[in-house]
């Protein structure tokens, strides 16, 4: 038995010498040492032997097993070692190799007008306010002037989360917090998501983005409003195009308006794109209602204001000739490349 163990180890010497992949090492080491393996079958013989012979084999198959552990170890070791030194001089990287071009990102068109207002706006003087998406029925409704049972508070226009906490309708809720925080002189944009129970289409979209613009001074009048808002659509839309103000009702504002620009694809002969008449609704406006100055503790015999609301989408629609609202929120890239 004792020549056994010798035979194995000079043959498991010669076999790993002549070894060149970790499967051969592997191999031996199954063959030598597994449940199966020469030394197990040795070990099992040992109960046919005197006690005195037993414990001289045991022990002689135990410095056996050790010595043949640590060959194999410092074997697969080495192939290991070898392995990974041919692996990377396999894939060597020649950095003279042309590189692969990474396509570019391009802005979304939403950003693209947000960020062009606020270029425009903050030349003239303007700061940025921001507000919270989820603000109080406060904030959204009864500091705007929009009474208890006007449409826009109803659950078929609104996102209530609770009975005093809303997903804001509209960025004049930012408006509301400036006003109850601040004194005049005031102006100011917010830009921003806002939230409405509408059901996506065309022309429609349970989220989409506004602009609110406020100012409170003294002495501010219409006129004051109307001539920012038409240097604002000339930067838009082109300096040739005429504006209008029509009457309409805000809550929020005293004498309320909404303005039109002349349809710039017709230039006001009438056309698809303002459905024959010859202008195009861009935005809300008017006079800062006294009640809503009011809730600011503002004089409003020395102070009055005006602000306007801007629809983002929409003017991303008609500035870049889109006529499915949708079509900004599908993230397709090849779309959005059209307007780098």
């Amino acid at each position: 038995m004792t020549e056994k163990l010798k035979n194995m180890l000079e043959e498991a010497r010669a076999e790993l010498s002549g070894a060149s992949v970790l499967e051969e090492a592997e191999a031996l080491r199954i063959r030598l040492l597994g449940k199966k393996g020469q030394l197990t079958e040795i070990l099992r013989s040992m109960k046919d032997l005197a006690p005195e012979e037993r414990k001289a084999l045991g022990q002689a198959a135990n410095e056996t097993r050790e010595k043949l552990e640590a060959m194999i170890t410092e074997k697969v070791t080495e192939l290991k070692q070898a392995a990974q030194e041919a692996k990377l001089k396999a894939e060597t990287i020649d950095v003279t190799e042309p590189g692969i071009a990474q396509a570019p990102g391009y802005k979304h068109l939403v950003s693209l007008v947000i960020d062009d207002t606020i270029d425009f706006f903050t030349s003239m003087g303007y700061t940025i306010a921001e507000g919270p998406e989820i603000d109080t029925v406060h904030n959204n409704f009864d500091a705007l002037n929009a009474e208890p049972n006007h449409p826009s508070r109803d659950m078929t226009d609104t996102f209530y989360l609770n009975e005093s906490t809303v997903l804001r309708t509209q960025t004049s809720a930012v408006q509301a917090r400036v006003i109850a925080g601040q004194k005049p002189p005031i102006r100011l944009i917010s830009p921003g998501r806002v939230f409405r129970c509408d059901t996506p289409d065309a022309t429609h979209s349970p989220m989409f983005h506004q602009i609110e613009g406020l100012v409170v001074d003294e002495g501010i009048t219409m006129a004051d409003l109307k001539g920012v808002l038409d240097k604002y659509a000339k930067h838009l839309f082109g300096s040739e195009l005429d504006t209008k103000f029509r009457p309409h009702h805000f809550p929020f504002t005293e004498p309320s308006a909404e303005m039109d620009v002349e349809c710039f694809k017709c230039g006001g002969k009438g056309c698809n794109i303002c459905k024959g008449s010859g202008w195009i609704e861009i935005l809300g406006c008017g006079m800062v209602h006294p009640n809503v100055l009011k809730f600011g503790d503002y004089d409003t015999e020395k102070y009055t204001g005006f602000a306007f609301g801007i629809g983002v989408e929409r003017i991303a629609m008609l500035k870049y000739g889109i006529d499915d609202m949708r079509l900004l929120y599908e993230n397709d890239i090849r779309f959005l490349s059209q307007f780098k």
